[in-house]
């Protein structure tokens, strides 16, 4: 660009295809050093903004697979025979939608998830631990290390624990009890 003035020297310079190339150059570089500082800043922020939304992401798949596997256990009787190790499957089915990627999933080929189960329509609660490990980014592992959250490797521990009660309160202060099997009664011999 040049300034068009009605001076003849401007008019000059304007047209002077030297002049034009170097103040082309001198703008050029200018704007490679400006880039130079902004990037790492740049990238420096969406890596304060990447691990955040990494572990937020792993603690709402965990939570909601902790939730339905209360509400799965809350409808589990000895009739049903649904077993502790089916359970926990249905759960891991749940944790699927976490990639098996050392960021969100430790998954040392094979899924590593740990998930305890406890409880069913008779006990009153129900209760879903699921434990994952993740490694950090790069910068977050270091100072992660020196606050003591990450181990010697840059790895942390997610834990979610969900409880559900599976049957109202003022069902277990009824005669019969929390067990549905005693609430049916026999109208064979009526």
């Amino acid at each position: 660009m040049c300034w068009r003035t009605n001076s003849h020297e401007a008019m000059r310079w304007c047209t002077d295809p030297r002049r034009q190339m170097s103040w082309c150059i001198n703008s050029r570089g200018q704007a490679s050093v400006e880039a130079a500082f902004a990037i790492p800043v740049i990238f420096t922020l969406l890596l304060l903004l990447l691990q955040p939304g990494i572990i937020l992401y792993d603690r709402m798949v965990m939570r909601q697979a902790a939730v339905e596997g209360c509400r799965l256990l809350a409808t589990r009787s000895a009739q049903t025979g649904l077993s502790d190790e089916r359970c926990i499957e249905l759960i891991k089915r749940q944790l699927s939608a976490v990639p098996p990627h050392d960021l969100f999933h430790i998954h040392n080929a094979g899924c590593s998830w740990d998930i305890v189960v406890s409880g069913d329509e008779s006990t009153g609660e129900a209760q879903v631990t699921i434990t994952n490990r993740l490694r950090l980014l790069p910068l977050f592992d270091a100072a992660g290390a020196l606050v003591g959250i990450a181990d010697a490797s840059g790895c942390i521990s997610i834990q979610v624990e969900e409880q559900a009660q599976t049957q109202p309160s003022w069902v277990g202060a009824g005669s019969m009890g929390l067990n549905p099997g005693s609430w049916v009664q026999d109208r064979k011999g009526a």
